[in-house]
């Protein structure tokens, strides 16, 4: 399967808590990190969710 690579380009604080605690569940503890995820649903639902504080790319695999 596919992979994504998400990073934390602004800072959740400030923003409802549902979308700091969807940041956190993804992996993204501080600014500028990243994480790779497998591209399933349920993590597409969560990107698309914070796509306002998150930059994603593709993965090398």
């Amino acid at each position: 399967m596919a992979k994504i690579k998400i990073t934390l380009t602004k800072s959740p604080i400030g923003y409802e808590k549902t979308q700091r605690e969807i940041a956190r569940t993804l992996g993204l503890r501080k600014l500028q990190s990243s994480v790779v995820q497998e591209d399933t649903p349920d993590i597409l639902g969560k990107v698309r969710r914070i796509a306002h504080l998150v930059t994603v790319e593709s993965a090398a695999e």
